[in-house]
């Protein structure tokens, strides 16, 4: 088992959940300085989370600021606690050094989400990095997954099969399965027991029951992102993030 992965069963078993907080800050929500929204987030769920996700998209609309601030997130995140950072990143070998050095180096995180439809060599930059993780995309939970993740190729596999085959060539590498997508029973026979980051929890609407009939016992991170950070009047989010991670318990103990 690889660093990341040892990270992440560890703090699994220390929180007795697999919640996943998302860190997708929205100034138009929030108001005031998203800094201090952030570390707010992360002081109320960090009991918690088992790991944290910012979207790289969220914090590169703030401009240099927020670039800054997402080099910040590590430094605010007890040393614990895994950070995913969402980039979905994919480009050619060259590209993806920096891509992989941006993302490990200088901000530090545990494990990284990839594109792969570019191929294994697009990969393997972040490969280099043993000690870290990776989630490629899977099936993932908008309509258009099924444009070309599952359509079925000549000798009878699903696109995503072959990419759970190279995410199964790897240590501390799995897929992003949305939730939207786990009653599928078909689906989880097709997949290889993988690490797995599902979104598509709370706002999106997916449900747990299919995922809690998944097969193997790989470690599983359901992402919330909105259901904590703006749970509503009458509710903050380290009672949005108990009341998740509650009802994760079951599929942790699974994992």
């Amino acid at each position: 088992m690889n660093a990341y992965l040892q990270k992440l069963t560890e703090r699994i078993a220390a929180t007795g959940s697999c919640l996943c907080v998302g860190l997708d800050p929205r100034p138009e929500r929030h108001g005031g300085d998203p800094t201090t929204f952030l570390r707010r987030i992360i002081d109320q769920t960090s009991h918690v989370a088992a790991a944290f996700k910012p979207n790289a998209a969220y914090f590169e609309s703030m401009g240099p600021d927020g670039v800054r601030l997402l080099e910040q997130l590590r430094g605010w995140i007890a040393e614990d606690i895994p950070l995913v950072l969402d980039v979905k990143r994919g480009d050619i070998g060259e590209t993806q050094k920096y891509y992989a050095r941006a993302c490990f180096d200088r901000c530090g995180a545990d494990a990284v989400t990839l594109n792969p439809y570019m191929g294994r060599d697009s990969l393997q930059p972040f490969w280099d990095y043993a000690d870290r993780g990776a989630y490629l995309l899977g099936i993932t939970s908008n309509p258009g997954a099924a444009d070309i993740q599952q359509q079925r190729l000549a000798d009878g596999r699903r696109v995503f099969e072959v990419v759970a085959a190279m995410a199964g060539e790897h240590d501390g590498t799995g897929l992003v399965v949305g939730l939207t997508q786990a009653g599928d029973d078909e689906m989880w026979r097709r997949l290889p027991d993988l690490p797995l980051l599902v979104p598509g929890f709370g706002a999106q609407g997916g449900e747990l029951d299919g995922l809690k009939r998944r097969p193997g016992s790989a470690p599983v991170l359901v992402n919330v992102s909105r259901g904590v950070l703006y749970p509503g009047p009458d509710k903050d989010p380290a009672q949005a993030a108990e009341e998740y991670a509650t009802l994760l318990t079951d599929i942790a103990r699974h994992a």
